[in-house]
């Protein structure tokens, strides 16, 4: 090996080091979304959380519940136990926990120890989905939380899914920062040819990063072909813009046009994608999806195909991530280097600032 390549790979090393990985620790105080509001329910529901387990439920009056799941008494997973008139009764010895995580009955016994009990954790509901706040309670911040209209207004068609992505949440929102690999990863679904030489801008401001892409004029794949009626070779307009919005929200927002129509005459087409990453461990992550549009209303096929057809590329994006994880993984430190290029400016930063929430949080 020459010097020049020794001297590139020590500077993409030092250059990685000052971004965020599968080694930074998590940030804590932000919010990450737990579940979508269907899953939970008045029964006991077992999720990791940043490398922390929690047990959620439901209570009567319809009270999301989020606790720690493990029983102070024998380290038993509440999850294992039972759900009694809102409260947790613990599987091993009975030990009974109210909605805050007090500890409010041991049967082995006739009065109940004070300031015995779990943490409680806080949430809220917005639209389909329960987010939740996994630093201090008493420091949870909705001022943090993004806005997410079209999430919840009445003329958004919507969908939702979930994927199990076995890779860091900082690799899924650098996928998404990188619209690149729409032509090659994703070139079988909603890729086209043109897409990576398309013109780009960035966008890179305080915890706001964002890619800009046209792709005028281009050839529509199926998947939005179909439903906006552009499917003639040439004919749409196809502009993008992946935006992270915070560290459990990423949003891709998309508008497709007749191109071929003079301005003033052309429909317009808008489809919007909520991508919201929650750490499970360093290497595994859950992957909430809400894809909404806001043509082709009150159809269910439309619907159903539009769904379809986009939660194949985002299991693309799913598969080519776990293999990028296994990739770093069995390659030593040593020899480990990755390099950039000039469409990788907002993820870099993006990077960057994860890894600066982290060390700042981190001081005492």
């Amino acid at each position: 090996m020459t010097r020049p390549q020794h001297a590139i790979i020590f500077a993409a090393q030092n250059a990685s080091q000052r971004m965020a990985d599968r080694h930074t620790p998590f940030v804590m105080n932000d919010w990450y979304v737990a579940a979508f509001d269907e899953e939970i329910k008045e029964q006991l529901l077992a999720r990791t959380l940043l490398g922390r387990r929690l047990v959620f439920y439901r209570t009567t009056a319809g009270q999301v519940v989020a606790l720690e799941d493990r029983c102070p008494h024998r380290s038993m997973p509440l999850s294992a136990g039972t759900l009694e008139q809102d409260t947790i009764v613990c599987g091993y010895h009975g030990l009974r926990f109210n909605t805050e995580g007090d500890c409010i009955e041991v049967p082995s016994q006739d009065t109940c120890p004070k300031n015995v009990g779990i943490r409680a954790y806080r949430t809220v509901e917005r639209g389909a989905v329960v987010w939740i706040w996994m630093g201090e309670a008493e420091q949870a911040d909705l001022s943090k939380l993004p806005p997410q209209d079209w999430m919840e207004e009445a003329h958004w068609e919507r969908s939702q899914g979930y994927l199990s992505l076995q890779a860091n949440y900082v690799r899924l929102h650098e996928n998404l920062l990188d619209l690149t690999h729409l032509s090659f990863l994703h070139a079988k679904s909603f890729g086209t040819p043109d897409y990576a030489k398309a013109a780009f801008e960035s966008e890179i401001g305080d915890g706001q990063f964002a890619l800009l892409r046209n792709v005028v004029p281009t050839t529509l794949p199926p998947v939005w072909a179909i439903p906006t009626g552009l499917t003639g070779p040439g004919q749409a307009a196809r502009i993008v813009r992946s935006a992270f919005r915070s560290l459990g929200l990423h949003e891709v927002s998309v508008t497709f046009y007749d191109c071929h129509l003079p301005e003033n005459e052309r429909p317009q087409y808008r489809i919007r994608t909520a991508h919201m990453p929650t750490p499970e461990t360093a290497t595994s992550t859950h992957y909430f999806i809400v894809h909404g549009r806001d043509f082709a209303q009150d159809d269910p096929a439309t619907t159903r195909f539009m769904h379809d057809q986009l939660f194949v590329a985002f299991q693309e994006d799913v598969d080519g991530l776990a293999l990028q994880e296994l990739a770093l993984a069995s390659t030593p430190p040593e020899d480990l280097y990755e390099f950039s290029v000039a469409a990788d400016a907002p993820a870099i930063a993006m990077r960057r600032y994860v890894l600066a929430r982290q060390q700042n949080e981190s001081q005492p």
